[in-house]
């Protein structure tokens, strides 16, 4: 009898070993998650996008800047470590600003996609050609690279997954206001928003204020 109960007793212990690697892996994605849902960070986004100002005469999908983050969460280290996880984990991009100005915009991917969509289709509606790179860069490009810049190597290498890349092509990108030049090199590129230019000043002051009140 006791070594029934001995053995059976081992067993059970067996049975519970064998789940606890489960329960820990549980645990730690769990651990992820609420760190990715409820950070400081995320939540002022999620804040700011719902009070970004809808503009009839402009299309464009909501964005934040860095520097409003800046203004309504004192750790500019916590930002800047959250915003990186959150750009890893493909949940926004971030896009350099050329203001002249040390400032970035930040777009939740889905918007950004929209974003990129609505250009498509207007595009498409003025019958340009060689739009099919559009469909490359989206495919292609969007999800491969993920920093605020590109060289020009490398975004012809992630395109020619698409088809045979050509000068227009970059040009189709360029006109399109997905991508803009940089100035002190020409052969790299910032990742752009389009059409964002006139809204930087408006939106600086309006979610400001909309966050004061």
């Amino acid at each position: 009898m006791e070594k029934n109960s001995g053995s059976s007793t081992g067993k059970k212990r067996q049975r519970e070993e064998e789940t606890l690697p489960d329960i820990q892996d549980s645990d730690q994605t769990l651990s992820l998650e609420e760190s990715l849902t409820f950070s400081d960070t995320l939540v002022a986004l999620r804040i700011m996008r719902a009070q970004f100002p809808h503009l009839d005469k402009v299309s464009i999908q909501p964005f934040v800047l860095r520097s409003q983050l800046y203004s309504c969460i004192k750790d500019r280290t916590q930002v800047d470590r959250e915003l990186e996880l959150l750009r890893r984990e493909r949940v926004l991009r971030i896009f350099k600003l050329n203001t002249g100005q040390d400032d970035h915009a930040i777009m939740f991917m889905d918007d950004y996609l929209n974003q990129v969509k609505s250009v498509v289709t207007r595009m498409e509606a003025k019958k340009q050609d060689d739009l099919v790179v559009l469909d490359w860069f989206k495919t292609y490009v969007i999800h491969s690279k993920l920093e605020t810049s590109i060289g020009h190597e490398e975004l012809c290498s992630l395109l020619s997954s698409g088809g045979n890349v050509k000068d227009q092509h970059i040009s189709v990108l360029i006109n399109a206001g997905l991508l803009t030049r940089q100035l002190i090199d020409p052969n790299m590129y910032w990742f752009a928003i389009p059409r964002i230019g006139s809204l930087l000043k408006g939106l600086s002051q309006g979610v400001r204020k909309g966050l004061e009140e």
